[in-house]
């Protein structure tokens, strides 16, 4: 979303900032249960997660996912299909590399590292895909319309 390049990146901006924040939640909850820590270890493991999600958010998952949505897309489908089916990709795509991230931040390369990968990934997936199509998409949307609407200058 977004007309040129500064609208695009502020667009995936807020969204991954949203999708960051929402996943730290759940896997910090999901680790170490409800506690008065939350916030502490969601807000120490927020900034770093956000900077390697967007980078690989820009660099490489938004346009393996654009591109293997384009190819199953026709110009003649709605934009809500497009929307949702590279939503979908790029939920696969950021679960699998985000998911590497927190098994190497949490875990390293120890001996279970396949099956922390592979669980990770299973139980962020569960919840990505909801957040993202249920509440994150909708919201960044809502709100990239509302800081860039242009006002009609008779109207105002």
């Amino acid at each position: 979303m977004g007309k040129n390049k500064k609208e695009a990146f502020i667009f995936t901006a807020i969204m991954c900032t949203l999708m960051v924040l929402g996943m730290s939640i759940y896997n910090v909850v999901l680790f170490s249960g409800w506690s008065s820590r939350v916030i502490i270890e969601v807000a120490t493991g927020f900034v770093p997660a956000l900077l390697v999600g967007l980078l690989l958010d820009v660099v490489v998952v938004s346009r393996l996912a654009k591109g293997i949505a384009l190819r199953l897309l026709k110009p003649t489908d709605p934009v809500v299909k497009k929307i949702l089916t590279i939503s979908f990709f790029m939920v696969c795509g950021m679960v699998l590399c985000m998911s590497l991230y927190g098994t190497l931040t949490h875990y390293g390369f120890s001996g279970n590292f396949l099956a922390h990968y592979f669980s990770t990934a299973g139980l962020n997936f569960i919840c990505a895909l909801p957040l993202q199509l249920i509440v994150v998409g909708p919201l960044t949307r809502f709100l990239f319309m509302r800081i860039f609407t242009v006002q009609n200058p008779t109207t105002a």
